[in-house]
């Protein structure tokens, strides 16, 4: 369905068709990143792990990890080993979905839904209260009878959305198997198939299926790519209405993509733009010192996550370095590629990181430090640990109360290895999850810790 017309007596001469397309990829990145990352996991013929990784299913269907997700994962950036995730797509104006809510007792978790746009709607958590039942998640423009049993209709704003379940689990075995029979109760399908009754799937049993590995030299999967964009740009214009204000965006991008229509040498700057804005925009969206604000002693801080609305900076950003945030309320990230001294870290080098006692994050949730490599995913080590946080019931403390946590290629020391984040002998990366933080997170009060060089 076309939302919107070109707009009216502009002379698209090379130079004004240049500069309008760089701005359209910047705008149009993380939409278009949106829709072929749908486009590609609601292929699954069923339920599945997509190369025993990745959980994908249906267009409507949710497919449900067991445990925390597989290090080798290269769909998304900066995922964590905190939650069990799950992934669902939808088309919600042609199919709505029943999302079931089992009773998650006091253990946190959070369904995080995002509209095209990558902005989240709807509260579906335990910072909401919201209790277990029923939900049906429906499209802007879908009209029909919600049946009986349905707790509340939630809407995207755009028909294409998906979910991110995410389910608090700690590291220990004895954990692991007492989460089964909740996660087992977390399930999204089509409304077709609602019958008021609960439905489980045993999560653990999803078969593999194989599929393509990473495209990107051991980065995360390749969704955006530049010779392509201004054709996928058009269904983003049909597909998604334009927020208030942004009707004259619109009509410019569809003058601009009419134009191209017409007169190869628009077109050919609409190629060479795209290029040359993946290198010089895109590119640079992946450092942390160009995500979110200074958050003090050398870290950054998410803005506007997953609420963008207009922050077209913060929401292309984000969709570069770290897509799917959770909004503020939910999680507050904490970021940086720098110590102290604003010396990039090297795994060549041994750090500390030390909270003192009584300022680790002060949350309602839970709390973890991850480590990342130069590509924002995990790096293999020897001990398995990508992370360490509330989930680590055997951290080992100083004597005065304060926590000490260790990144570098070599151990600590055997005394202090429960405490270390093992590194790549080059560039990386620590990342702070708050999920559920108490107000010194919301307002900035709290301030990351100190990265000191040993």
């Amino acid at each position: 369905m076309r939302v919107s017309e070109p707009a009216a007596g502009i002379d698209m001469f090379s130079g004004y068709a240049s500069a309008l397309a760089q701005t359209a990829y910047m705008w149009g990145w993380p939409l278009v990143n949106m829709r072929n990352r749908h486009d590609v996991t609601v292929q699954a013929p069923h339920p599945c792990l997509l190369n025993g990784v990745l959980p994908v299913a249906p267009q409507g269907h949710l497919a449900m990890l067991s445990d925390y997700i597989d290090p080798s994962e290269t769909f998304v950036t900066c995922p964590n080993q905190d939650v069990v995730y799950g992934l669902a797509y939808f088309d919600l104006d042609v199919q709505p979905v029943i999302v079931q809510v089992p009773d998650f007792g006091d253990r946190f978790w959070v369904y995080a839904l995002y509209d095209q746009r990558t902005d989240q709607f709807g509260e579906l958590g335990a910072p909401y209260g919201t209790k277990p039942g029923f939900y049906l998640l429906a499209g802007p423009n879908w009209t029909g009878e919600v049946p009986k049993g349905v707790e509340s209709v939630i809407r995207s704003s755009t028909a294409l959305a998906n979910a991110i379940p995410r389910v608090f689990m700690n590291s220990t075995t004895e954990d692991h198997a007492a989460i089964q029979s909740v996660l087992n109760q977390v399930m999204i399908y089509p409304l077709g198939d609602f019958d008021g009754k609960p439905k489980t799937t045993e999560w653990s049993a999803l078969p593999t299926v194989p599929g393509p590995a990473s495209d990107n030299g051991g980065g995360e999967t390749t969704w955006v790519v530049p010779e392509k964009f201004f054709d996928e740009l058009a269904a983003v214009l049909d597909d998604v209405p334009p927020l208030p204000g942004e009707q004259a965006l619109y009509g410019q991008f569809r003058s601009l993509l009419d134009a191209a229509d017409h007169d190869p040498a628009i077109k050919r700057v609409l190629g060479d733009t795209a290029t040359a804005a993946e290198h010089d925009i895109i590119g640079p969206f992946f450092g942390w010192a160009r995500n979110g604000t200074p958050a003090g002693n050398g870290w950054n801080r998410s803005t506007n996550n997953a609420q963008f609305g207009v922050d077209y900076f913060n929401r292309t950003g984000t969709a570069k370095s770290n897509m799917f945030e959770n909004r503020p309320g939910e999680t507050q990230y904490f970021y940086t590629d720098n110590d102290a001294t604003g010396t990039p870290l090297n795994g060549e080098h041994s750090y500390t990181v030390t909270f003192p006692a009584g300022q680790k994050p002060p949350v309602d949730g839970f709390w973890s430090l991850t480590l990342y490599n130069d590509k924002h995913l995990f790096h293999p080590n020897d001990l398995h640990r990508y992370s360490l946080g509330t989930k680590n019931t055997n951290l080992t403390h100083n004597a005065d109360g304060s926590l000490t946590l260790h990144a570098g290629a070599q151990s600590p020391g055997p005394d202090r290895e429960t405490n270390w984040l093992p590194a790549p002998s080059g560039p990386f990366s620590l990342y702070i999850r708050a999920y559920w933080g108490r107000q010194p997170i919301l307002d900035g009060t709290w301030k990351p810790p100190v990265i000191t060089p040993a």
